[in-house]
């Protein structure tokens, strides 16, 4: 029988949830302390703190000028229900999922907006074919699925002679990877994921080709005044400048302006994406030394990088859930991870934060704890046996 000891270190910051995702590193309250507090967002103070938020998110991600950034209510989610009720209806729509959020915006859309959209569905692991999809008509995916850990690995199967609008919800993939602007109408993504950000708060970024539809659409359904980007048929400019829709959180927006001018200090873009392709390769390295463990993402350029979904491959188990349960909470409780535990709706096993404000010295230092905890688990069943 294998004997494994006790690791002997644990991961310095051993936070590993895929949202919120951990802070920047050696983060503190200190940093908050230029927030204008007790001031109104609309004062001048407000709405330059906004603004430069809106302006480092472009700088940091090379959004292109013609773009348009808005900060929005209800994190990614209201960003996605945004966009998804203010500019479907007009063309056919195909609705494309392969994990848990995806299939919700399929529901809303499906259900909610009653629109007979083309819906296809890859199973946990695998992706869409996009070989397949239509997009002459609008098209609505997740970049990076966060709870099945597979991805879209580039946009070279989107037309840029498309008719219809590409909607991504990229919520775990921006600042971790590398999204082509240019085949992408709509992106919207949230402050708690890849940076680290506090919750409640989402972006909503809009091609010259989204905001065309918005002023020439009108949606046969009534929308909420937190959804409306328009206005006597006109985009309202001030949303993409700082004015928001709803009172936003000066402390939050705060923070996120610390985590953004991290990225900065770090080489920006490119620096983000190898800090989170260094994590997920250490992960990747463990899983291809052992026979036990194994990427849930089917095909290795689908592997995502930030939320690396494991499955457990060893015949002995026979209660998947509970087994993969029972891993994550003896890693817990030795205080070497938090939050290793596979999305409620996903398949039995870990799923390990390795986005951007992860070090991969903390990630390093996990994995032993995973052979430690799966090797415990499995002595644990053979003496029930």
């Amino acid at each position: 029988m294998t004997t494994i000891s006790t690791p002997a270190a644990r991961p310095e910051n051993p936070r590993f949830s895929s949202g919120p995702c951990a802070k920047i590193p050696h983060y503190s309250l200190d940093m908050l302390s230029d927030a204008p507090l007790g001031r109104s967002h609309r004062a001048a103070v407000g709405k330059a703190k906004l603004k430069e938020s809106i302006d480092l998110t472009r700088e940091i991600l090379g959004v292109p000028a013609g773009y348009r950034i808005g900060i929005v209510p209800a994190s990614d989610t209201g960003a996605v229900e945004m966009a998804m009720w203010s500019l479907l209806g007009a063309r056919p729509v195909e609705m494309l999922a392969w994990e848990s959020f995806g299939e919700g915006w399929v529901t809303d859309v499906v259900k909610q907006l009653k629109l007979d959209a083309k819906v296809k569905i890859a199973p946990y692991g695998q992706i869409v074919d996009f070989g397949t999809v239509d997009f002459d008509s609008d098209v609505v995916f997740t970049w990076n699925g966060t709870t099945s850990g597979v991805r879209l690995p580039n946009g070279d199967a989107i037309p840029a002679g498309r008719k219809g609008l590409t909607i991504c919800d990229a919520t775990s993939a921006a600042f971790a990877m590398d999204l082509p602007w240019d085949k992408l109408d709509v992106v919207t993504f949230s402050w708690q994921k890849v940076l680290g950000g506090e919750g409640a708060h989402g972006m909503l970024i809009l091609s010259p080709r989204a905001v065309e539809r918005l002023e020439s659409y009108t949606p046969p359904w009534p929308l909420p005044k937190i959804f409306r980007l328009t206005s006597k048929g006109k985009l309202i400019e001030g949303i993409f400048v700082g004015e928001t829709i709803n009172t936003p959180s000066m402390l939050a927006n705060e923070d996120y302006l610390v985590a953004l001018k991290w990225a900065r200090s770090v080489g920006g873009l490119k620096g983000l994406i190898a800090r989170a392709e260094a994590n997920a390769g250490t992960v990747r390295d463990f899983c291809s030394a052992r026979d036990w463990i194994a990427n849930l993402a089917e095909d290795p350029a689908t592997a995502s990088t930030t939320s690396v979904c494991l499955k457990f491959t060893d015949p002995r188990i026979t209660d998947g859930a509970a087994f993969a349960r029972a891993v994550a909470k003896r890693i817990e409780q030795a205080g070497a991870g938090f939050d290793l535990g596979a999305y409620r709706d996903a398949p039995p096993g870990l799923r390990i934060w390795c986005g951007s404000t992860v070090e991969t010295a903390d990630v390093a230092a996990l994995m032993p704890w995973v052979d430690w905890a799966f090797h415990a688990e499995i002595a644990a069943l053979t003496a029930a046996a």
